[in-house]
């Protein structure tokens, strides 16, 4: 058994009900200072769980400074909202909400800045039923409406050299990159590597299977890693096109702390898989597509920076 399947944490955390109601889906929403989306997201969740009748919200809140758990408390949707007393990360509030939840309950993953469209819920979990799939990703739109090029392949040396050299756009209309630009899986839907994790359905046989989300990614790649451990227990993730979600999101390319933890995230992920000599090949990728990039914002070089003073440690929460 995995590690991470063993692992049993003592969490120091408090949960406040809003409904006991026994339920084979629970939404899982991850808060800080979510204030200003989060009553957004659960405005859209009646609509987005249409037809679906049994249901549990919870909201896990990481020591939010702002109105977001005093929000979810108030809200009519009824939450049941857990505080962990710090910011903890996005995979630590996950596995704090699903340790709540029965074995058999099939769970939504959403980032605060989500909105669910009429019936969402419904069409993920229609999916979810089927034997071969662990996860489903819903289509995203942006917020103008546009579809969003949400889905990935599996990060290598030729993805990470492609997105260098010819720019994240280009390599993905031909194939090379990690972004997945073929225009006929965002029509028809899929079998795909792995999905931007700002909305992701989850099974309860592939979280049986996979056990808890790695929380030594305190943010960013965490998904990439659950995705690919769904991947060898021989579930498939899946994108339907059926299901869809506004997301608000992005705020990384203007946030330098985000925008080097994704960086250095994605080099750890690599290396945890690849070594540290093929690491050193996707690692000179980056350096060399972020110097390009350089003049570009402050983004580019706080993930220049993050490439070049690389470290495969955990990285710490950002300063309260």
């Amino acid at each position: 058994m995995d590690a991470l399947q063993r692992k049993t944490a003592h969490r120091n955390i408090q949960v406040s009900v809003g409904s006991d109601v026994v339920t084979k889906i629970a939404i899982v929403i991850v808060t800080y200072n979510s204030a200003s989306v989060l009553g957004g997201l659960l405005d859209s969740l009646p609509s987005g769980l249409e037809e679906v009748d049994s249901y549990d919200v919870l909201v896990v809140d990481n020591d939010s400074r702002d109105s977001s758990v005093d929000l979810a408390q108030r809200h009519p949707i009824g939450a049941r909202v857990i505080q962990m007393g710090r910011n903890a990360g996005y995979a630590a509030a996950i596995n704090a909400a699903i340790e709540t939840v029965s074995a058999d309950t099939d769970v939504v993953v959403l980032n605060p800045d989500i909105r669910l469209q009429q019936g969402c819920v419904r069409h993920l979990s229609e999916r979810l039923s089927e034997a071969t799939v662990g996860i489903v990703a819903p289509q995203i739109l942006d917020e103008d409406r546009t579809l969003s090029l949400s889905l990935r392949r599996e990060p290598t040396i030729i993805t990470a050299w492609s997105d260098a050299l010819l720019g994240t756009k280009l390599a993905g209309l031909i194939g090379l990159g990690e972004i997945v630009a073929k225009p006929a899986l965002y029509q028809h839907g899929g079998v795909v590597e792995w999905a931007t994790g700002a909305a992701l359905a989850i099974s309860a046989r592939a979280r049986r299977d996979t056990g808890i989300w790695d929380e030594s990614f305190f943010l960013y790649s965490e998904e990439v890693d659950y995705m690919a451990r769904v991947r060898r227990s021989g579930l498939n993730v899946v994108y339907e096109v059926k299901a869809r979600a506004v997301h608000f999101g992005g705020a990384y390319h203007e946030n330098t702390y985000l925008s080097a933890l994704m960086t250095t995230n994605r080099i750890r992920y690599f290396r945890r898989h690849h070594g540290p000599v093929a690491t050193a090949v996707f690692r000179l990728a980056i350096i060399i597509g972020e110097t390009m990039r350089f003049a570009l914002g402050p983004g580019h070089r706080a993930s220049l920076r993050a490439a070049l003073f690389f470290s495969p440690a955990p990285q710490p929460p950002p300063p309260a």
